[in-house]
């Protein structure tokens, strides 16, 4: 007998509020958004657009930094890489829908240093649901949440 996995709904609008108002503590005038793909790239738009940011936002994949390449393979080019501005010596503010093991987050800020040495990175999130495999930390989640290994997060 197979049990299937649980998933818990989560109201993605009013943690976007949450989110909108966390993120509106850590941006500062040298700030710039990157979200990742894909979950965190619409996060990303939509807060550069709700905090009237001047700067552009970029785009960033985990795709070529992935430490499950071999068992993954190539993902699409739809979710490539888009930062339109210099990486060095900015401060970038990373945006992500769910954080869990800490590897997509690696996997991006390696991407990351290959365009450039930003003067620091931070990461906010939609939800932090715990089950972290490195040392990675949130400065700021809408929601943290804590789920077995089995069950998954969905955004409604």
């Amino acid at each position: 007998m197979s049990s299937t996995p649980h998933t818990l709904r989560l109201d993605a609008e009013a943690l976007y509020t949450n989110l909108l108002d966390g993120v509106r503590r850590l941006v500062t005038a040298d700030t710039t958004l990157v979200g990742v793909w894909s979950g965190g790239a619409w996060l990303a738009e939509r807060l550069a657009r709700d905090l009237g940011l001047s700067t552009p936002h970029g785009v960033i994949s985990s795709a070529l930094h992935r430490d499950d390449f071999g068992s993954r393979g190539m993902s699409s080019t739809k979710g490539a890489t888009h930062l339109p501005f210099e990486v060095e010596g900015r401060h970038i503010l990373l945006i992500d829908d769910v954080l869990y093991t800490g590897r997509t987050t690696r996997a991006v800020i390696n991407e990351l240093f290959d365009f450039g040495r930003p003067a620091s990175v931070t990461l906010a999130v939609l939800v932090d649901r715990g089950g972290r495999q490195l040392p990675i930390e949130p400065a700021y989640s809408a929601a943290r949440i804590s789920l077995p290994a089995d069950e998954r997060v969905s955004l409604d």
